[in-house]
């Protein structure tokens, strides 16, 4: 997403670019001159423009080199597909008679070939490379290029009488195809203010998506801060197999200019899960153990890395579990923590919510017997569609003031790629999905917090929102109460619901500085 760098993939296109162009200019056509002193000169300037951008821009701009294959790499292969038409339009043109006509002839079914082919090849490489501003030139330069053409090819070349049926055909397949890409457009350019709105001079930052080596697997780490020598947040997302990295930027930017962060998609989930699916598709080497060595094996990495003796420990809900197991094991790696949506008991959390769901229907005077029908359903259920029957029959009962629209967040994220959307669609099944996280899912529904000791040996911070009933907030600020630790801190945040840091990040980033400034 907008990276500076040298694109060699942009000098290869500027070559095919000027190549037949230097050829062209010992092979004009004859009466050339005679035409090109009317062309209109806006047009000409918007061509000159475009010209100057593109040329520049595909050159310092590395996103539109080749990368690993996803969606995106079909707009690159399509680009150079077109690149390569440009040429063979040229090779057709020096063997012409090398007239007007023959110039600004059509080719491959695209009219005025020699300006269209190479304005929706460079179209075409910046939506591969997500990059609005060579967008933007391309789309100046084919309104000055292509518009200075169809000029002269309607002053060369007889009109034809066109076909009424083919035009409205074109017509309806040209609006939709505009809506898409207009869309497309919109969307890119939004990823890119967002991206350039937190900037990150990584000259003494870091702003990387990388794979690391983790417990056998490749594991996909979101590493943001702007500056390395500051404390470093190890984010643990729930779930489980919950990845959250393509917007983690909304919470993170709030706090990169103090902390670097590190999020993580686990394996078994998100981009980890298909960077590693050839060799175990059905997460055979998922379970909460292996989450846990798993941990450790990243927190030595970030340790290492970045030369720290600890690191902060931020866990959202199912990785609350995991936080605090780690902690009991390795509190000498670990400075301070901060649960978000803290899980205590799934069990205890979910009756809460039905016995409040069914006070509030009453109180309407609604039919009670959906929500005790879905109780039902989730006490004698083994799938998760049946545990989630209950929270579906029950949600609407206690909505939350504030919210977070995680889908647009992601569309919008410069950070979101095809493998997100990939596991979110995995997701979708519920069925399969149990069974792919079951290992996961298994341990969480029977873990009891209580179990596992009531003693921390760091600073502990516990934000919830006040109208959290997945990790009931009720729960967590009585368990804030009964743990004993060096300091100790419950906050409810007013509205909130279970991803208080989605929803109101600015506030929930001031609460995070203010506990952390006294560790």
């Amino acid at each position: 997403m907008v990276h500076f760098g040298f694109s060699y993939v942009g000098l290869i296109y500027i070559a095919m670019l000027l190549i037949p162009n230097f050829i062209w200019a010992k092979n004009k056509p004859k009466d050339y001159d005679r035409y090109v002193g009317n062309e209109n000169k806006f047009l000409g300037i918007l061509e000159r423009i475009g010209e100057a951008g593109n040329m520049v821009l595909v050159l310092i701009f590395s996103d539109f080199n080749i990368r690993p294959f996803t969606v995106w790499s079909v707009w690159l292969i399509a680009s150079f597909i077109l690149m390569v038409l440009y040429e063979l339009y040229w090779v057709r043109y020096f063997r012409s008679p090398k007239t007007m006509a023959d110039m600004y002839s059509s080719f491959a079914g695209f009219p005025v070939a020699g300006a269209s082919l190479p304005c929706i090849a460079f179209f075409c490489l910046g939506l591969y490379g997500s990059n609005i501003f060579l967008i933007v030139s391309t789309l100046i330069l084919s309104a000055g290029h292509i518009g200075i053409h169809i000029m002269h090819r309607n002053e060369v070349v007889p009109k034809k009488k066109k076909n009424r049926a083919l035009t409205v055909f074109k017509v309806l397949i040209l609006i939709p195809v505009s809506a898409f890409l207009a869309v497309t457009i919109a969307v890119i350019a939004v990823r890119n203010v967002s991206w350039f709105r937190n900037y990150i001079d990584t000259s003494k930052g870091i702003n990387e998506a990388v794979y690391v080596p983790i417990g056998g697997q490749e594991q996909y780490l979101l590493i943001r801060g702007r500056d390395i020598n500051n404390p470093v947040i190890l984010y643990i997302h729930g779930g489980p197999a919950g990845p959250d990295s393509p917007i983690a930027n909304v919470y993170t930017d709030p706090l990169i200019d103090d902390y670097t962060f590190v999020c993580w998609d686990q394996r078994g989930c998100g981009r980890t899960y298909f960077r590693n699916a050839g060799e175990d598709p059905d997460n055979k080497t998922v379970d909460f153990e292996t989450a846990l060595s798993d941990t450790d094996e990243l927190v030595d990495y970030i340790l290492n890395r970045f030369g720290k003796d600890k690191v902060i420990l931020m866990c959202h809900s199912y990785g609350t579990v995991v936080g605090t197991e780690y902690i009991r094991e390795h509190k000498d790696k670990v400075s301070a923590y901060i649960g978000i949506g803290q899980f205590v008991n799934a069990k205890e959390s979910d009756t809460l919510s039905y016995e409040d769901a069914i006070r509030a229907a009453s109180a309407n005077g609604e039919d009670t017997s959906p929500i005790e029908e879905a109780r039902t359903q989730y006490l004698n259920g083994s799938t998760l569609t049946d545990y989630m029957a209950l929270r579906r029959a029950t949600a609407k009962y206690h909505p939350a003031k504030n919210t977070a629209d995680t889908t647009m967040l992601a569309v919008f994220s410069p950070y979101a790629g095809t493998d997100d959307i990939r596991w979110v669609i995995k997701q979708m099944d519920l069925k399969n999905f149990y069974l792919l996280e079951k290992n996961l899912m298994d341990t969480v529904f029977a873990y009891d917090i209580y179990e596992h000791g009531l003693t921390y040996d760091v600073p502990v911070l516990f934000i919830s929102g006040d109208c959290d009933y997945v990790c009931n907030f009720a729960l967590v600020e009585k368990y804030c109460d009964d743990i004993t630790a060096p300091r100790k801190e419950y906050v409810a945040i007013e509205g909130g619901g279970h991803t208080p840091h989605y929803e109101t990040p600015e506030l929930f980033a001031g609460y995070v500085k203010e506990f952390l400034a006294g560790v």
